[in-house]
């Protein structure tokens, strides 16, 4: 089945990314001015292949309308009344609509050039053309170092295909698997395979490849973005803990559980590998720091820029416009620490709370917000919030947008938290949420009040219970501990919640001014409509006629 774009990428190869240094591979231009001579022979193209396979790889800032997909679950509404995500909100997604689909054809890009990679260096070409290129009797050490590169960036190309495999199933379900670089005419011999042997192929990618991979890069600053071995066990837990959901589960197979159990167990218990929780929830997301902290198990750099600080400050700051406007319904689930304030709703709340979201009275920007009729802003101007809330989390404080300044953004793919979250879900499934069974590092229940222990929540920990309340409790905490990250609309997939909870509408707050004191009203901000079949996205038109039938659409597309 493949794309018939994908005829682009294989020029695109050959004519060579970035020929020359083998580390900078997020430099992507080309080099037209390459020969086939220079193709056959230069040693920086063997660099290149092995760089080109991370070029596709999702950047989560920009995932729908120029930025985070939270406005398609029950975690925010997007301030524009017309914008791409309506498809998701209305559950009009259709065969000729899917606004996602780009990432569709961005991960079989990084499939392709990951299967081109490994058939340019099969059968021991990528060392014979490194010989070619060192003196292996005078430089021995460069040539065993660029071996030892080689043999890592090979390692690396099966994590990548399992990683966009991963990617593919979570939207689609079952798709075609494929292992080597074919051309555009050989497109309807593949059909789709299964979720079951995609996941299969996924976790086999993993377990073959993952101890040739490098257990970090401390040593190595200058490949900070490659995959690590931490990186292909995350991807793996991940990919296990979907298979073992109520989506892809419904029979409640527990060997499944289980399985998801083991692989989040292997990272956190790993000798090799040592992830912590960021001490400091709200700084963790700003900047570079998660760049330096050891709860990133990856993240995707793109320089610096201030876009999301430009499509999401209040629109009272100067350049800024809002755009991901969080929901009262996400607000809602922060739980109270103590008594409520009845002059101050935000107050007493789960640290997180602030940390991720601002509202009236937050001090943001150098500034106290003020929604109320006649305050800087006013829910009634142009482009305000529609729920009487702004996005924090990720966006750095105080940019001065006019005169163009910027801040870094690293998108956070994989970090420490979600595995323990992971492993919490997943053990209170297969065992409960007190068991430690022989050969498993945490309960259930340590694994989740780990991510409620740490030092800038300090939240109380959650007692001790039965399987289905600490069911409950898992989900509330995925749902606050990851908001905004990208896992929210998946998370109510997978668990088979999205009839429910995203056919509820959306809930925001209007602020009005009672003589010295503040109201705050609840409304309806906008209607939610999901379809049973929206539980697997569809593939376009195009890519069934191209295929000549042989991929076959979702069901009730």
């Amino acid at each position: 089945m493949l794309l018939k774009y994908m005829k682009k990428i294989f020029t695109a190869l050959l004519l060579i990314l970035l020929i020359g240094g083998c580390d900078d591979f997020l430099n992507t231009s080309l080099d037209r001015n390459a020969t086939s001579e220079t193709i056959a022979t230069n040693r920086g193209t063997l660099w290149s292949l092995g760089n080109a396979f991370y070029s596709p790889i999702s950047y989560g800032f920009s995932t729908i309308d120029n930025n985070i997909f939270a406005s398609a679950s029950d975690e925010a509404q997007q301030t524009s009344v017309s914008s791409n995500v309506l498809y998701f909100n209305k559950g009009i997604l259709n065969e000729g609509t899917n606004p996602l689909f780009y990432q569709y054809q961005n991960c079989y890009e990084g499939i392709r050039a990951a299967n081109y990679f490994l058939n340019y260096v099969r059968d021991g070409k990528g060392e014979d053309l490194l010989k070619l290129n060192r003196n292996v009797e005078t430089d021995i050490y460069s040539y065993m170092r660029d071996v030892q590169s080689l043999n890592w960036y090979i390692a690396e190309a099966h994590i990548a295909k399992a990683y966009y495999y991963a990617e593919l199933i979570k939207m689609y379900g079952g798709v075609p698997i494929i292992e080597e670089t074919i051309e555009n005419s050989e497109n309807e011999k593949i059909p789709r395979s299964s979720y079951e042997e995609v996941v299969d192929y996924i976790v086999k990618e993993i377990d073959n490849y993952s101890a040739d991979l490098a257990v970090n890069w401390d040593q190595y600053a200058d490949r900070e973005g490659r995959f690590t071995l931490g990186v292909a066990l995350a991807i793996k837990s991940r990919v296990l803990l979907y298979a073992a959901s109520p989506l892809h589960n419904s029979e409640g197979n527990t060997d499944k559980w289980i399985k998801a159990a083991i692989a989040a167990n292997d990272l956190i218990d790993s000798d090799e590998l040592e992830y912590s929780l960021h001490p400091d929830y709200r700084t963790y997301f700003v900047g570079a720091n998660s760049l330096s902290s050891r709860e990133t198990i990856y993240a995707v750099r793109r320089g610096v820029s201030n876009t999301m600080e430009v499509n999401n400050y209040p629109i009272a700051t100067p350049g800024g416009y809002s755009g991901v406007t969080p929901s009262h319904n996400l607000v809602s689930a922060y739980e109270y620490i103590s008594e409520p304030d009845p002059n101050d709703p935000y107050a007493n709340r789960d640290p997180r709370l602030h940390a991720s979201i601002v509202t009236n009275g937050s001090t943001w920007n150098g500034r106290t917000i003020n929604q109320y009729t006649g305050g800087a802003d006013d829910m009634s101007n142009a482009n305000s919030s529609r729920t009487g809330y702004y996005l924090r989390k990720f966006l750095t404080d105080d940019l001065n947008l006019i005169q163009g300044q910027t801040a870094q953004h690293n998108w956070i793919t994989f970090r420490y938290g979600e595995i323990l979250l992971n492993y919490a879900e997943a053990m209170n499934e297969a065992f409960g949420p007190t068991a430690i069974p022989e050969g498993y590092k945490l309960s259930a229940l340590e694994a989740l009040n780990m991510v409620r222990n740490r030092a800038s929540v300090d939240l109380p920990e959650v007692p001790a219970s039965s399987k289905e309340s600490f069911r409950q409790a898992v989900k509330h905490e995925r749902r606050v501990e990851l908001a905004f990250e990208d896992h929210r609309y998946w998370d109510l997939l997978r668990w088979k919640d999205a009839m429910q909870v995203l056919n509820e509408p959306i809930i925001g707050v209007k602020v009005e001014k009672n003589g010295t004191s503040l109201d705050y009203i609840e409304y309806e901000v906008a209607e939610r409509k999901f379809q049973e079949r929206n539980y697997y996205l569809p593939f376009l038109r195009s890519e069934i006629v191209n295929s000549k039938g042989t991929l076959k659409q979702n069901d009730g597309y």
